[in-house]
Protein backbone atom coordinates (compact mmCIF):
# COMPACT_ATOMS: atom_id res chain seq x y z
CA UNK A 1 0.00 0.00 0.00
CA UNK A 2 1.02 3.51 -0.88
CA UNK A 3 2.42 5.49 1.97
CA UNK A 4 0.02 8.11 3.14
CA UNK A 5 1.95 11.57 2.41
CA UNK A 6 2.79 14.21 4.70
CA UNK A 7 0.95 17.38 5.10
CA UNK A 8 1.54 20.30 6.70
CA UNK A 9 0.30 24.26 7.35
CA UNK A 10 2.30 27.16 5.92
CA UNK A 11 1.98 30.37 5.01
CA UNK A 12 0.61 31.66 8.51
CA UNK A 13 2.32 34.52 8.55
CA UNK A 14 1.06 38.15 8.40
CA UNK A 15 2.57 41.11 7.58
CA UNK A 16 5.04 41.45 10.16
CA UNK A 17 4.32 38.82 12.46
CA UNK A 18 5.82 35.68 11.51
CA UNK A 19 4.87 32.18 12.49
CA UNK A 20 5.84 28.75 11.97
CA UNK A 21 9.46 27.73 10.19
CA UNK A 22 8.31 27.13 7.22
CA UNK A 23 11.66 27.20 5.60
CA UNK A 24 13.04 24.18 7.67
CA UNK A 25 10.15 21.91 6.69
CA UNK A 26 9.64 22.56 3.45
CA UNK A 27 12.06 19.71 2.21
CA UNK A 28 10.34 17.37 4.36
CA UNK A 29 7.11 17.12 3.25
CA UNK A 30 4.87 16.24 0.53
CA UNK A 31 2.17 18.61 0.85
CA UNK A 32 1.76 22.78 1.80
CA UNK A 33 -1.54 23.98 3.49
CA UNK A 34 -1.41 27.41 2.43
CA UNK A 35 -3.63 29.65 4.16
CA UNK A 36 -5.42 32.11 2.15
CA UNK A 37 -5.88 35.18 3.84
CA UNK A 38 -8.96 34.46 5.97
CA UNK A 39 -7.46 32.92 8.87
CA UNK A 40 -3.91 33.95 8.68
CA UNK A 41 -1.16 35.32 5.86
CA UNK A 42 -1.58 38.00 3.48
CA UNK A 43 -0.69 37.59 -0.44
CA UNK A 44 3.08 38.61 0.25
CA UNK A 45 3.19 35.56 1.84
CA UNK A 46 1.04 33.61 0.15
CA UNK A 47 3.43 34.18 -3.00
CA UNK A 48 6.54 33.92 -1.00
CA UNK A 49 5.00 30.19 0.46
CA UNK A 50 4.28 29.27 -3.22
CA UNK A 51 7.61 30.15 -4.47
CA UNK A 52 8.99 28.07 -1.62
CA UNK A 53 7.04 24.84 -1.89
CA UNK A 54 7.47 24.98 -6.24
CA UNK A 55 11.42 25.06 -5.49
CA UNK A 56 10.98 21.68 -3.55
CA UNK A 57 8.39 20.07 -5.99
CA UNK A 58 5.96 20.15 -3.01
CA UNK A 59 2.34 20.13 -3.99
CA UNK A 60 0.27 22.87 -3.30
CA UNK A 61 -3.18 23.11 -1.32
CA UNK A 62 -5.13 25.86 -0.15
CA UNK A 63 -6.07 26.47 2.90
CA UNK A 64 -8.91 28.16 3.86
CA UNK A 65 -10.94 29.15 6.70
CA UNK A 66 -13.29 31.38 8.19
CA UNK A 67 -12.78 35.36 7.88
CA UNK A 68 -11.29 35.36 11.48
CA UNK A 69 -7.85 36.68 11.64
CA UNK A 70 -7.70 37.86 15.30
CA UNK A 71 -8.75 34.09 16.11
CA UNK A 72 -6.58 32.62 13.90
CA UNK A 73 -10.15 30.50 12.20
CA UNK A 74 -10.54 28.49 15.31
CA UNK A 75 -13.49 29.66 16.28
CA UNK A 76 -17.08 28.52 14.55
CA UNK A 77 -18.43 31.12 12.90
CA UNK A 78 -22.54 30.65 12.53
CA UNK A 79 -21.92 30.80 8.32
CA UNK A 80 -24.60 28.98 5.68
CA UNK A 81 -23.90 25.98 3.27
CA UNK A 82 -23.95 28.67 0.54
CA UNK A 83 -22.02 31.52 2.84
CA UNK A 84 -19.70 28.70 3.48
CA UNK A 85 -19.26 27.73 -0.37
CA UNK A 86 -18.83 31.39 -1.51
CA UNK A 87 -16.07 31.77 1.17
CA UNK A 88 -14.22 28.52 0.30
CA UNK A 89 -14.32 28.84 -3.58
CA UNK A 90 -12.97 32.94 -3.05
CA UNK A 91 -10.08 32.15 -0.90
CA UNK A 92 -8.85 28.79 -3.50
CA UNK A 93 -9.20 31.41 -6.13
CA UNK A 94 -7.07 33.71 -4.69
CA UNK A 95 -4.28 31.23 -3.99
CA UNK A 96 -4.83 29.33 -7.40
CA UNK A 97 -4.14 33.30 -8.96
CA UNK A 98 -0.48 33.62 -7.53
CA UNK A 99 0.28 29.50 -7.96
CA UNK A 100 -0.84 30.46 -11.61
CA UNK A 101 1.81 33.82 -11.35
CA UNK A 102 4.19 31.40 -10.10
CA UNK A 103 4.06 28.73 -13.16
CA UNK A 104 2.70 26.23 -10.67
CA UNK A 105 -0.98 25.01 -9.59
CA UNK A 106 -2.94 23.95 -6.96
CA UNK A 107 -3.48 20.21 -5.52
CA UNK A 108 -5.75 19.72 -3.39
CA UNK A 109 -8.09 21.39 -0.45
CA UNK A 110 -7.79 21.07 3.25
CA UNK A 111 -10.21 23.44 5.27
CA UNK A 112 -8.31 25.08 8.25
CA UNK A 113 -9.64 25.14 11.89
CA UNK A 114 -12.64 25.62 12.90
CA UNK A 115 -14.23 25.02 9.47
CA UNK A 116 -12.54 22.25 9.19
CA UNK A 117 -13.96 20.67 12.49
CA UNK A 118 -17.17 22.07 11.99
CA UNK A 119 -17.83 20.64 8.31
CA UNK A 120 -16.74 17.09 9.73
CA UNK A 121 -19.36 17.42 12.22
CA UNK A 122 -22.11 18.97 10.35
CA UNK A 123 -23.58 17.69 6.96
CA UNK A 124 -24.64 20.76 4.99
CA UNK A 125 -21.05 22.32 5.60
CA UNK A 126 -19.64 19.28 4.30
CA UNK A 127 -21.38 19.58 1.01
CA UNK A 128 -20.87 23.52 1.24
CA UNK A 129 -17.25 22.86 0.70
CA UNK A 130 -17.34 20.39 -1.21
CA UNK A 131 -19.55 22.20 -3.65
CA UNK A 132 -16.96 24.87 -3.77
CA UNK A 133 -14.15 22.38 -4.61
CA UNK A 134 -16.60 20.89 -7.58
CA UNK A 135 -17.45 24.24 -8.80
CA UNK A 136 -13.75 25.32 -8.94
CA UNK A 137 -12.22 21.54 -10.39
CA UNK A 138 -13.86 18.57 -9.90
CA UNK A 139 -10.36 16.66 -9.98
CA UNK A 140 -8.99 18.62 -7.10
CA UNK A 141 -9.19 15.97 -4.07
CA UNK A 142 -10.67 17.44 -0.68
CA UNK A 143 -8.32 16.72 2.64
CA UNK A 144 -11.20 15.90 5.55
CA UNK A 145 -10.88 14.14 8.82
CA UNK A 146 -10.40 10.22 9.00
CA UNK A 147 -12.85 8.82 11.30
CA UNK A 148 -14.04 5.23 12.42
CA UNK A 149 -17.10 5.19 10.00
CA UNK A 150 -15.77 6.72 6.92
CA UNK A 151 -18.64 5.91 4.97
CA UNK A 152 -21.01 8.47 5.25
CA UNK A 153 -18.02 10.67 4.24
CA UNK A 154 -17.88 8.63 1.31
CA UNK A 155 -21.14 8.33 -0.03
CA UNK A 156 -21.75 12.65 0.08
CA UNK A 157 -18.32 12.79 -2.03
CA UNK A 158 -19.74 10.29 -4.61
CA UNK A 159 -22.96 11.95 -5.04
CA UNK A 160 -21.17 15.62 -5.63
CA UNK A 161 -18.36 13.84 -7.71
CA UNK A 162 -15.44 15.00 -5.31
CA UNK A 163 -12.42 12.67 -4.50
CA UNK A 164 -11.06 12.44 -1.10
CA UNK A 165 -7.76 12.55 1.46
CA UNK A 166 -8.56 11.19 4.76
CA UNK A 167 -6.42 12.99 7.10
CA UNK A 168 -4.61 11.10 10.47
CA UNK A 169 -2.41 12.93 13.22
CA UNK A 170 0.37 11.76 14.82
CA UNK A 171 0.87 13.68 17.59
CA UNK A 172 -3.05 13.56 18.58
CA UNK A 173 -4.91 11.30 20.92
CA UNK A 174 -7.98 9.98 19.05
CA UNK A 175 -11.91 8.97 20.59
CA UNK A 176 -13.34 5.54 20.14
CA UNK A 177 -15.15 7.03 16.97
CA UNK A 178 -12.11 8.51 15.40
CA UNK A 179 -12.55 12.25 16.39
CA UNK A 180 -9.45 14.00 17.81
CA UNK A 181 -9.22 14.17 21.72
CA UNK A 182 -9.81 17.70 22.99
CA UNK A 183 -6.81 19.72 23.56
CA UNK A 184 -8.24 20.30 27.04
CA UNK A 185 -7.83 16.84 27.58
CA UNK A 186 -4.88 15.26 29.46
CA UNK A 187 -2.64 13.44 26.96
CA UNK A 188 -4.52 14.58 24.20
CA UNK A 189 -1.46 16.08 22.16
CA UNK A 190 1.83 13.68 22.13
CA UNK A 191 5.38 15.56 22.79
CA UNK A 192 7.67 12.78 22.58
CA UNK A 193 9.39 11.93 19.42
CA UNK A 194 9.62 8.44 19.92
CA UNK A 195 5.24 8.26 20.56
CA UNK A 196 5.12 10.57 17.40
CA UNK A 197 6.87 8.21 15.00
CA UNK A 198 5.51 5.11 16.40
CA UNK A 199 1.91 6.41 15.62
CA UNK A 200 2.76 7.85 12.26
CA UNK A 201 4.27 4.57 10.99
CA UNK A 202 1.45 2.57 12.57
CA UNK A 203 -1.03 4.85 10.73
CA UNK A 204 0.98 4.30 7.72
CA UNK A 205 1.04 0.25 7.99
CA UNK A 206 -2.52 0.32 8.50
CA UNK A 207 -2.29 -0.79 12.08
CA UNK A 208 -4.96 0.63 14.45
CA UNK A 209 -4.34 2.10 17.04
CA UNK A 210 -5.67 2.71 20.73
CA UNK A 211 -7.79 5.07 21.57
CA UNK A 212 -8.42 6.84 24.89
CA UNK A 213 -10.79 4.45 26.40
CA UNK A 214 -8.64 1.43 25.36
CA UNK A 215 -10.50 0.18 22.33
CA UNK A 216 -8.87 -0.75 19.20
CA UNK A 217 -8.94 2.10 16.63
CA UNK A 218 -8.37 1.65 12.25
CA UNK A 219 -8.41 5.18 10.40
CA UNK A 220 -8.21 5.38 6.46
CA UNK A 221 -4.85 7.45 6.02
CA UNK A 222 -3.86 9.16 2.86
CA UNK A 223 -2.14 11.68 4.23
CA UNK A 224 -0.95 12.62 7.63
CA UNK A 225 -0.90 15.70 8.90
CA UNK A 226 2.54 17.18 10.87
CA UNK A 227 3.52 20.82 12.41
CA UNK A 228 5.84 22.95 12.02
CA UNK A 229 5.97 25.63 14.19
CA UNK A 230 8.86 24.92 16.28
CA UNK A 231 12.58 23.44 16.36
CA UNK A 232 10.39 20.30 18.42
CA UNK A 233 7.83 19.38 15.98
CA UNK A 234 10.70 20.23 12.87
CA UNK A 235 13.03 17.36 14.40
CA UNK A 236 10.00 15.05 14.56
CA UNK A 237 9.33 15.60 10.96
CA UNK A 238 12.16 14.75 10.21
CA UNK A 239 12.02 11.50 12.06
CA UNK A 240 9.02 10.73 10.36
CA UNK A 241 10.30 11.50 6.69
CA UNK A 242 12.96 8.99 7.77
CA UNK A 243 11.05 6.61 8.97
CA UNK A 244 8.82 6.62 6.22
CA UNK A 245 11.77 6.18 3.42
CA UNK A 246 12.25 2.88 5.66
CA UNK A 247 9.14 1.65 5.06
CA UNK A 248 9.74 2.45 1.37
CA UNK A 249 13.14 0.60 0.97
CA UNK A 250 11.61 -2.40 3.25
Amino acid sequence: MPLPLLNCDMGESFGNWSIGLDNEVMPFVDCANIACGYHASDPHVMRRTVKLAARYGVRIGAHPGYPDLMGFGRRSMACSQSEVEDMVLYQIGALAGICQAEGTQLSYIKPHGALYNDMAANPELLEGVMRAVHAYDPGLPLMIMATANPEPHRELAAKLRVNLWFETFADRAYEANGHLASRRLPDAVHHEQATIVDQAVMLAKGEPLTARDGTSLSLPCDTLCVHGDNPESVAAVRAIRDAFNNLGAA
